[in-house]
């Protein structure tokens, strides 16, 4: 995440460090950064990127920007901002990619919490638009304000998250889609297949065009208010996984990176799938080419 991360600093035209203790991910750095480059025609924008070991090893007076991309554990990510409070400057802001713990978690009972904020990604980062910027209960309103001007000039698109809840806007939404999708599983309304075809070729198709607040005005608020009365008494309320989901965890099924989760993943399906589902993504940024974000070039 981290590399992609980086792609996307590059594309905006920064000089980005990458912190990263395995000598192999750093070796691979340029590599995979001029990957996500040279499609833009920006690969020479790949050696404005560079690798180091340790913060030691990170020249911190130039630094204005810290993007925390470790494993989503929160004891971790508080120990991180702890010491990058001994390494940045006063100046520089400090972001947290966390996918659901509020910034206010990862900076409780730490200093300057008015320069931290979450500023979360989605994978792959460098072809996924979307960035949330979250704010937290002591973020400063225009540093806020002045993150989501920066990642504009990177090309992506920024959405200001104002209350700093967990899963945020975007993984709260995915989430509460989720929950209902695997409860049908376990009532057997619906089999995986039948669920991926409903949202990809169904209502999500049409998210490409309008989000879910449009779509209503595209189709009649009359309409999806009566809808919304029949049907919210009987949508899921769950507070736990579904049993689809916990199961298959409990049994070591994680996905792709076991092997398998709800498909079966050997190593050339996997790999035929990651270039299916990349070179789609790639295909819809060029369908919304033009409502993106501007990239400057040299």
């Amino acid at each position: 995440m981290g590399a992609d991360v980086a792609t996307v600093l590059a594309r905006g035209g920064c000089r980005v460090t990458v912190t990263d203790p395995h000598e192999a991910q750093r070796a691979a750095l340029p590599v995979r950064v001029r990957q996500g480059l040279t499609p833009l025609g920006l690969g020479a924008r790949a050696d404005r990127v560079q690798g180091v070991a340790s913060l030691a090893d990170v020249h911190w007076d130039d630094v204005v920007l810290v993007i925390e991309c470790i494993p989503e554990q929160l004891a971790l990510k508080q120990a991180l901002f702890a010491e990058l409070l001994q390494h940045a400057p006063a100046h520089c802001v400090l972001t947290s990619n966390s996918s659901s713990f509020p910034i206010s978690a990862i900076a409780e009972g730490l200093p300057s919490a008015e320069r931290m904020l979450g500023l979360h990604f989605f994978m792959p980062a460098h072809l996924v638009p979307l960035v949330e910027v979250v704010q937290g209960p002591h973020t400063d309103e225009a540093q806020a304000e002045r993150l989501c001007s920066f990642m504009r000039g990177c090309g992506s698109v920024p959405v200001r998250v104002r209350k700093d809840k967990p899963g945020f806007l975007a993984n709260r939404l995915q989430h509460a889609l989720a929950r209902e999708a695997f409860a049908m599983i376990d009532e057997g309304v619906a089999t995986p297949e039948d669920v991926d075809a409903a949202v990809r070729f169904g209502f999500g198709f049409r998210y490409l065009a309008a989000g879910p607040v449009m779509q209503r005005d595209h189709a009649g608020l009359d309409v999806h208010c009566a809808a919304a009365a029949t049907m919210y008494p009987s949508l899921a309320a769950n507070t736990s996984p579904a049993r689809a989901l916990s199961e298959r965890v409990a049994a070591g099924r994680l996905g792709m990176k076991t092997g398998g989760g709800f498909y079966d993943w050997p190593e050339e399906r996997r790999l035929a799938e990651r270039q299916r589902y990349d070179t789609l993504l790639q295909q819809g940024l060029s369908l919304l080419a033009a409502e993106l974000p501007p990239i400057e070039r040299d």
